[in-house]
C-alpha cells in the first residue's frame, strides 16, 4: 500500500487526493493521510504567484514532518484581483519520494461582486460566502464553487481534477518534465 501525505486536515481536500488518485491509479491501493503543514503565505492568498508558493511551502513542510511517504499532495487556492472582480483557482503540487514533481492550476472562475467586497475588506473567501450564502464553514463542504454553480462542481470534483493533471508526469515516466 502506498502512503500519500495531503498538507491539509480538511476532509474535501484529502477527499479530491483519493478521487484523483483512484482515477489515475485504478490499480493500486493508497492510504491518505491528512497532515497540517502551513502555507506560510497569507490565509487567503491573493494572486497566483503567492498560492503557488503557498502550496509549495506545504510540500516542503510537509517533507519536514519527518513522516514516511510515497506521494506528498498539497492543494493551495488562491485569488487574483481581475479589475476589481476577484477570480478564484487553486494550485496542486504533487512530489514522489524520489523527487519527481507534478503540478497543475485548476480552472478559474469569477466571484460575484459582493464577495470580492468583502474580500477587499481583508475576509478570507470561505468566510464570504458564509456571509453572503447564510453557510457556516463552507470551506469544508463544496465551497465557493459548489455554491455557486448549485453543486454541479463540487470542491471535491474541482481539485480532483486537477490532482488528475498534477499526477500526469507520473503515468508518463518516459517524458521530461
Amino acid at each position: 500500500m502506498l502512503k500519500v501525505l495531503v498538507a491539509s486536515t480538511n476532509p474535501v481536500k484529502i477527499e479530491a487526493a483519493k478521487v484523483g488518485f483512484t482515477k489515475i491509479f485504478p490499480d493500486l491501493k493508497f492510504e491518505f493521510v491528512g497532515v497540517k503543514a502551513e502555507s506560510n503565505v497569507r490565509d487567503q492568498p491573493l494572486s497566483d504567484k503567492e498560492t503557488l508558493l503557498g502550496a509549495t511551502n506545504r510540500i516542503t513542510n510537509l517533507k519536514k514532518s519527518g513522516l514516511d511517504y510515497d506521494y506528498l499532495v498539497a492543494q493551495e487556492g488562491g485569488l487574483e484581483d481581475i479589475n476589481g472582480i476577484f477570480e478564484a483557482f487553486g494550485w496542486i503540487i504533487i512530489e514522489h519520494k524520489n523527487g519527481k514533481i507534478g503540478r497543475s492550476r485548476t480552472a478559474s472562475f469569477d466571484l460575484p461582486t459582493e464577495i470580492s467586497e468583502l474580500i477587499k475588506q481583508g475576509k478570507e473567501l470561505g468566510e464570504a460566502d458564509d456571509i453572503i450564502f447564510g453557510k457556516s464553514n463552507s470551506k469544508q463542504g463544496t465551497g465557493s464553487v459548489g455554491i455557486l454553480t448549485k453543486d454541479v462542481v463540487t470542491r471535491t470534483s474541482y481539485y480532483s481534477e486537477a490532482v488528475c493533471l498534477a499526477l500526469i508526469p507520473f503515468i508518463n515516466p518516459e517524458l521530461s518534465f
